[in-house]
């Protein structure tokens, strides 16, 4: 029997591996969001609308805290502001525009931009995202239905630790391309783990790694003046 016609390719098997192994998290959001007084329709509805686990933990923190829901979205926002960072970096690797732009920019998180970041080439780089992005989603989606509806079964979604694979397999997909650049880049990305560090224990949610993000963002830029080619150059020297 032929398997080849049902082999991926690199790209597509980086997008569904991280969109199914990131997706089960939707599990913990879903129970999170139930134990905190959100109705099964709201939890589902945030996950359809918001789409940034990050953000969505933060609003449903604040709400069940006892804070009001317009500070629990102050501070999702606060969050998701780091998503505009990485449409900055994307739109030239990408290379979408128009309408294929606006749907991709709902899929713009941190595991979507790591996979495209991770590839060689536009072409990669677009399957790479469009798949993680596909799998995240509906995967997301569906888990949190199921941790609402099951939310007083599951108990503390804590326990299960899955509240750290997304860090993980961010963190898994960025190291070997910090490997493979300079050292500037390498130094860079180390101060802008060092800045979150301090910042985590003064600033509210989400600052710190806006902070980092901006700190990284002009250490790139000195570095694509002094270094040469860019990893944005190099991609879009390959056809797209």
């Amino acid at each position: 029997m032929n398997t080849s016609a049902f082999s991926l390719s690199p790209p597509a098997r980086d997008g569904l591996g991280v969109g199914l192994a990131v997706g089960v998290s939707g599990l913990a959001f879903g129970t999170t969001a139930a134990t905190a007084g959100l109705s099964v329709a709201q939890a589902c509805a945030l996950s359809l609308l918001c789409f940034t686990g990050a953000s969505q933990f933060a609003l449903v923190g604040v709400v069940a805290g006892g804070g009001s829901v317009m500070a629990g979205a102050t501070g999702a926002l606060l969050l998701g502001a780091r998503n505009t960072l990485y449409g900055l970096r994307l739109a030239d690797v990408l290379g979408w525009h128009g309408g294929r732009r606006i749907a991709a920019a709902h899929g713009l998180i941190d595991e979507t931009a790591a996979v495209a970041l991770a590839q060689r080439g536009r072409r990669d780089a677009r399957t790479g995202y469009t798949v993680t992005f596909a799998s995240l989603f509906l995967c997301w989606n569906l888990t949190t239905l199921v941790g609402a509806l099951a939310a007083d079964r599951i108990g503390d979604p804590a326990v299960f630790g899955l509240d750290a694979v997304g860090p993980a397999l961010f963190l898994a997909l960025v190291w070997p391309r910090l490997r493979e650049e300079g050292r500037r880049s390498r130094l860079v990305a180390l101060l802008g783990v060092l800045i979150a560090l301090a910042a985590t224990p003064l600033v509210p949610p989400g600052v710190p790694v806006l902070l980092a993000a901006v700190a990284a963002l002009a250490g790139m830029g000195g570095a694509a003046g002094s270094d040469g080619d860019t990893p944005g150059d190099r991609e879009r020297e390959v056809r797209p």
